[in-house]
């Protein structure tokens, strides 16, 4: 079992480190909200790979992968949520009002659940982080291990590292934050990761 964990662990670190959606939330999250939203989007990251994980486990996203009618609900489904939220970004980034400082927007209520909503619908409504446990899963289950348990092990390792990931964005991103207190950075931060999510949808929405 010792060995298969370090050989996903290795397949996984991989694919968290690469630049991403993932990535760019947490990075727009810590730059422009602060620390704690950005930790908060990356609980919700995080929780929403436990949840395909578990699913991928007891086979229920290789049902969803197996269906083509359910595999497209929940593509287009996530391809909307995606689209939304780089429209919401655009059109902050475009604004004539003035962003909050970041103790403001720490402050705004109601906010520290949107960061983790975002985070969390963001991957739970990707199909394709479904269809890669199904896929990578089920080669780094031992036979003398209920699929189960080893799946749900697999998955916890896979979580770590986007957590450790993220840590590592988030210490960057603190060592600049005087320069990232300026208005003028903040909206090119909101216009980048609005852009980003954009092509992600168009591209969850169009490549089947």
């Amino acid at each position: 079992m010792e060995q298969k964990l370090v050989a996903f662990a290795l397949v996984a670190g991989l694919l968290t480190i690469t630049p991403g959606l993932d990535t760019a939330l947490v990075l727009r999250s810590s730059l422009v909200q602060g620390r704690w939203h950005a930790l908060l989007t990356s609980l919700g990251i995080c929780a929403g790979l436990l949840v395909w994980g578990v699913a991928a486990s007891v086979g229920i996203s290789a049902l969803v992968t197996a269906s083509q009618i359910a595999y497209d609900v929940l593509r287009v489904a996530g391809a909307l949520w995606m689209a939304y939220l780089g429209v919401r970004l655009l059109r902050q980034a475009f604004s004539r009002t003035p962003h909050l400082p970041t103790a403001e927007v720490q402050a705004a209520p109601g906010s520290a659940w949107s960061s983790f909503r975002s985070g969390f619908l963001t991957n739970l409504l990707n199909p394709k982080i479904g269809a890669f446990y199904v896929a990578v899963l089920p080669q780094f289950i031992p036979p003398d291990v209920p699929s189960a348990v080893a799946g749900v092990a697999l998955t916890m390792v896979h979580v770590l590292e986007s957590l450790l990931w993220f840590g590592v964005l988030l210490l960057a991103a603190h060592t600049l934050r005087r320069w990232l207190e300026r208005s003028a950075v903040r909206r090119w931060i909101d216009g980048v990761t609005g852009a980003v999510l954009l092509a992600f949808s168009a591209r969850l929405a169009l490549v089947r």
